[in-house]
């Protein structure tokens, strides 16, 4: 499913987020950047010691910030790493650290000139973040985004598992629907 705003399309896929041909992944890293599970663990893997190594030499990252390193042996020429909330009830301050993950993502993606970025849904796996709350967070944090920077061309949202793609496309249907 596809949307355009401004002269960007933003895009569903399900499948895997290291695979994809973007100048740019997005990493749903934790604030060592040390590597982990889930999207952490598959990014460190399929780009090999290159990105920790660099991790290592940035030294971490905070909540609702994001970092850039290179790709390793990636398709994509960049990661770039960012952080969202572990979820506890959505009251302290989780919604707006996530829609923050999103933000500092792009904006590392325009002040590097990238246009083209791959997310995967953030702090939606071990985090705990609800998959309907998450995904209007992030499609609208990066739609409103969109509409302001016309750099970036393609956000493309890499979805794991069927439920997740559905989720994000029910709430993006209802954006489009709505002329939001």
């Amino acid at each position: 499913m596809k949307m355009t705003i401004q002269k960007a399309i933003l895009e569903l896929a399900e499948g895997d987020i290291t695979l994809q041909d973007t100048e740019a992944i997005v990493n749903a890293a934790n604030t060592t950047l040390l590597g982990g599970g889930g999207v952490d663990g598959a990014i460190h893997r399929a780009g090999g010691p290159q990105i920790l190594e660099e991790c290592k030499w940035i030294g971490g990252c905070p909540t609702g910030e994001a970092r850039i390193t290179t790709g390793g042996r990636l398709k994509a020429r960049y990661v770039i790493h960012t952080v969202g909330p572990v979820y506890r009830d959505g009251r302290h301050g989780e919604p707006e650290l996530l829609a923050s993950a999103y933000r500092s993502s792009l904006n590392l993606a325009s002040q590097h000139k990238i246009k083209s970025v791959a997310f995967p849904s953030i702090s939606t796996g071990a985090y705990g973040y609800p998959m309907e709350a998450a995904a209007q967070i992030a499609l609208t944090t990066v739609r409103n985004y969109l509409e302001g920077h016309l750099g970036i061309r393609l956000v493309r949202f890499v979805l794991f598992g069927t439920m997740a793609y559905e989720v994000y496309e029910r709430v993006l249907r209802a954006m489009r629907e709505e002329g939001r």
